[in-house]
């Protein structure tokens, strides 16, 4: 019988994690098991697999050549997968296999996973070719494999999770307080009947002490492994653990501000952050910030003085005032940071949902007789109402349930608010009024104002000023908490737990899907040690203070809809698009000039295109969807389980069709890509200068239960009022530095559409498909230019206007407010 000499060469990589760095790599070898993807015809069984061991042959930069070599018999058939075990001391980043010698071809296997030393997971790693099956269509050699690496990933659901498992599980939100460390930092489970939310990936930590519910907190998070960051992450990525780096800098910041509550006495002392600096004692840990934190902390090298200094931020680079007028205000809804709040007027009077005997009355202070001052040089309320004119961002009946218990804590207050605005005849919009609201309050009544730009009356154009600091800081809590953290990472976390327990690793919507998912694990389980924990930045730099993530379960339980996170249906849901088949991408905008909906929909239609010409590829006949058994679990998972607190919800959509799985999909990746970087990578050019964004606003306002002291305060010198209302020295500095590091793109990013898949490349349909929608996505960044340069298009072109560009697809490395990455990376 014919055989063939075959050599297998591995690819062991150093950059995709720091303890390769040295390729110290020491023991055995590598030891590998062919697996033939057909059965043995004459036993019906699976054939014997042929084995042989790899060993060390050369080194490159940072990649190490394992080979070995194999005599394969023709009646092995088609090889289907490997087994690996890893004899070597340390764990191992095996990038890839690739086959020569055999009968149909070069066969390359692409790994890109960690493999743990045998001494530590004597469980063979099991890795299929590239080639994507649906479960019906699995090689009768390879369906048992393809069960078993799925109990794998799933585990047991015991024990505390180690550092190289690879086990995908859920849990709640569980370990966000410590509270054996101080009782005070106890805080309530999120996921449950009393607060909804999606799950997290289980860890098994112990429970705490005083608290059974909580889980304990550690130096490290466990995710699994190949869900961590690379090496070249690490290095670029400065909240990689909260002790060694977030706290290195803020502990310096607290060396220096001594008083936690202390604010900026003068507007040039906040631009001094971007000047002269900030002065800080020697540090042994100075070089290890300065490359943690470039192009944050500058040293002076002249002198033996030391300042953090921070990049001027794009908006306030442009134009140092733009912050300061109701144009700008307005303008940032549309395409600024949070384009994701403005929403329609649809009825009139604005009414409030919330129980009026506990809440006061349910009608606005915002009268017909206030709008129509405020725009009869254009029309009356009705016709405005009528012709879809008014627009607003309503906070109020999320934030008013919370204004008593957060006004109990020191240094912060809170409003219930809505703002209102109109639609100009140039397209832009134009600041109308502010309610702000505050409930009955121990003995005290309903107290509520309503508050209007004004140009000739000084005292209303500085009340007016402290209003908008009042929505700005909502508007960033809102951002933040629900815009960014809810809708994106937190929602997709579910999705990728399912993925790995119910989709194998050859089914291809898994492989259509896991470039989506790079670092988001990671990433969450870092910002549950250091920014959503309490007394994390969070909670001491933003205006719902402790009940910020409380108030996120509020909003994924009265908010949060699978079917809203597609683009089109987020913009009809919020009264900014409605369905018109003769217009571009099947939708007419409600505001033309709406640069993220404009931008948006460009990419929407890009993704739904590729993904609906990979479905179909894989599902060509509509019964496959419904009889896939690994997709339907994967479906019930995400509703039942991941998302399980709203599995009774009746809007999830349902998966019979080809066109349900597009729609789910291309939902998924649309979060993954797009609205997360909508959402992130223009924190630092809007809110790094924080009079623009303030986090908190610390005052009330001079008009609720005045004093003759506190009005007089205000009234000779409003803009010292203004200041104490923004956030403190450390609070600013700290959010400041956090921006910066979400705003940067990693030296490794992987944009949207720009790399192939092995997998994808290897299949001529698929392959050319991929590369249809990376020629789409180039021609996206053309059109996004061009409407920069449009002067008529005010919202995103004009003097010292920044450019809207947070969708353009690609970017180079850095702090660029532009690219758009796979996945939420950052």
């Amino acid at each position: 019988m014919q055989s063939f000499n075959v050599k297998a060469v591995l690819t062991v990589k150093s950059t995709a994690g720091g303890f390769l760095s040295s390729l110290k790599l020491v023991g055995k070898s590598i030891h590998l098991e062919l697996v033939s993807a057909e059965l043995d015809l004459k036993t019906g069984k699976e054939k014997e697999t042929i084995k042989g061991y790899a060993h060390r042959s050369s080194q490159e930069k940072d990649e190490v050549k394992y080979e070995c070599d194999f005599e394969i018999p023709e009646s092995f058939g088609v090889i289907g997968a490997v087994l690996v075990e890893n004899e070597l001391h340390n764990e191992m980043y095996l990038k890839n296999i690739v086959f020569d010698g055999l009968a149909y071809g070069i066969l390359t296997v692409s790994c890109n996973s960690w493999v743990a030393p045998k001494s530590d997971n004597s469980e063979k790693r099991i890795f299929f070719t590239n080639k994507s099956y649906l479960p019906c269509q699995t090689p009768s050699g390879l369906t048992g494999l393809r069960k078993k690496e799925l109990e794998n990933l799933r585990g047991n659901g015991q024990g505390e999770r180690k550092t190289n498992d690879r086990i995908y599980d859920y849990d709640v939100y569980n370990d966000l307080g410590d509270p054996d460390s101080k009782s005070e930092l106890k805080r309530p489970v999120l996921g449950g009947k009393l607060h909804p939310y999606p799950r997290r990936c289980r860890t098994g930590r112990p429970h705490c002490k005083t608290d059974p519910l909580s889980e304990s907190r550690s130096a490290s998070v466990y995710v699994p492994r190949d869900e961590a960051f690379s090496k070249v992450k690490l290095l670029t990525f400065s909240l990689t653990t909260a002790e060694e780096v977030v706290h290195a800098l803020f502990q310096t910041l607290d060396t220096i501000f001594v008083d936690p509550d202390l604010g900026f006495a003068t507007f040039t002392d906040i631009e001094s952050l971007y000047n002269e600096g900030i002065k800080i004692p020697p540090l042994s840990k100075n070089g290890f910030l300065k490359d943690l934190f470039p192009g944050i902390l500058k040293c002076i090298t002249d002198t033996e003085e030391q300042v953090i200094r921070f990049d001027t931020p794009k908006l306030f680079e442009r134009d140092r005032f733009s912050w300061f007028r109701d144009e700008e205000f307005a303008r940032q809804t549309l395409a600024g940071v949070n384009p994701y709040s403005i929403q329609l007027v649809k009825e009139w009077p604005l009414m409030s949902k919330l129980n009026p005997e506990i809440y006061g009355a349910p009608e606005s202070a915002i009268t017909s007789e206030v709008v129509e001052q405020q725009i009869k040089g254009f029309m009356t309320l009705e016709a405005a109402l009528q012709q879809k004119k008014l627009f607003m961002l309503d906070y109020h009946d999320l934030l008013l349930p919370y204004v008593k218990i957060v006004r109990e804590i020191k240094g912060t207050t809170l409003y219930g608010s809505r703002t209102l605005f109109f639609l100009t005849p140039d397209g832009t919009l134009m600041p109308l009024a502010i309610e702000l609201t505050r409930p009955p309050l121990d003995d005290k009544p309903l107290w509520r104002q309503v508050f209007t730009p004004s140009s000739c009356d000084a005292t209303a154009s500085w009340l007016w000023r402290l209003a908008k600091t009042h929505v700005l800081a909502h508007d960033s809590g809102h951002h933040e908490l629900i815009s960014h953290w809810l809708r994106t990472h937190c929602a997709t976390e579910p999705y990728i737990i399912a993925t790995n327990r119910q989709l194998s690793a050859m089914h291809p919507i898994y492989r259509l899907l896991h470039p989506h998912f790079r670092y988001t694990m990671e990433i969450n389980a870092l910002a549950r040690e250091a920014l959503i924990n309490a007394d994390g930045i969070i909670e001491t730099s933003f205006s719902p203070a402790k009940y910020s993530m409380e108030l996120s379960s509020v909003a994924y339980d009265q908010q949060w809809q699978f079917d809203l996170q597609a683009l089109p249906a987020d913009l009809i849901s919020r009264g900014m698009a409605v369905e018109d088949s003769t217009a571009p991408h099947g939708l007419k905008l409600t505001i033309e000039d709406y640069p993220f909906a404009n931008d948006g929909l460009l990419l929407w239609d890009a993704i739904r295109q590729w993904v609906t010409e990979y479905v179909k590829h894989y599902y060509p006949d509509e019964g496959l969807v419904k009889s896939d058994e690994e997709l339907q679990a994967w479906w019930t998972e995400i509703r039942t389980v991941g998302h399980g607190d709203k599995k009774d919800d009746p809007w999830w959509p349902v998966l019979n069709t080809s066109d349900d799985l597009i729609g789910i999909v291309t939902t998924i990746i649309w979060v993954a890509s797009c609205h997360h970087s909508a959402v992130n990578f223009g924190q630092y050019a809007f809110g790094g200068y924080f009079p623009n964004r303030p986090t908190i606003a610390r005052r009330k306002m001079p008009t609720e239960d005045q004093t003759d002291e506190e009005w007089n305060q205000f009234f000779n010198k409003p803009e010292y009022e203004l200041l104490l209302c923004f956030p403190s020295q450390i609070q600013a500095t700290k959010v400041m530095a956090v921006l910066y590091l979400l705003s940067n793109h990693s030296v490794d990013e992987e944009y949207l559409g720009e790399e192939m898949e092995s997998s994808w490349a290897e299949n001529p349909k698929i392959k050319a498909c991929f590369e249809l929608f990376n020629r789409n996505l180039r021609e996206i960044v053309g059109i996004i230019d061009a409407r920069n340069k449009n002067k008529n298009l005010k919202n995103r072109s004009g003097a010292g206007v920044v450019p809207y560009e947070l969708l353009k697809p690609f970017s180079g490395p850095g702090m660029t407010e532009k690219g758009v990455p796979n996945s939420i990376s950052i």
